[in-house]
């Protein structure tokens, strides 16, 4: 097995401009029920995600115990609450042991490139239900086995 098997490319996948504003990713964000995203630069680099938490407490430190309209998130750009280094990308080549052990922390493992393009994310349920599958093509094949030497 290897990570493109895995792959949900870019195009499937929805993601934030490094440059778009606190509103349009909330927005995004409440529109597809996700609970982080995947954030890219224009040149399509991987800048890193951004969670629910991450927005929650941007808007706490930046707005405090204020009224917030939502339009004061407007002068607000994502890169201004991104983490780089939630959920670090590996690129495409990684050994598929990587990929499981990001994904034991991360509920997506974005995917790079070897120039760090974004190229798309295998999320840690398609691991899972890899790893199901082959492990009932296993046990087929050994019951198989077993009926067969009767």
């Amino acid at each position: 097995m290897n990570i493109a098997f895995l792959l949900t490319p870019k195009i499937s996948v929805s993601c934030l401009y490094d440059d778009c504003t606190v509103r349009q990713g909330l927005e995004k964000m409440k529109a597809h029920s996700y609970t982080s995203i995947p954030v890219i630069t224009r040149e399509n680099k991987y800048a890193g995600a951004v969670s629910e938490g991450d927005f929650l407490w941007y808007l706490v430190r930046q707005y405090g115990a204020k009224p917030l309209n939502i339009g004061d998130t407007d002068k607000d750009l994502v890169k201004d609450i991104l983490q780089p280094d939630r959920n670090p990308p590996v690129k495409i080549t990684e050994s598929v042991d990587v990929l499981i052990r990001r994904a034991a922390n991360q509920n997506f493992v974005p995917v790079v490139d070897d120039l760090g393009n974004f190229i798309g994310i295998v999320t840690r349920k398609d691991i899972i239900k890899c790893l199901y599958e082959e492990r009932e093509k296993t046990r087929a094949m050994e019951l198989t086995a077993v009926w067969s030497a009767l």
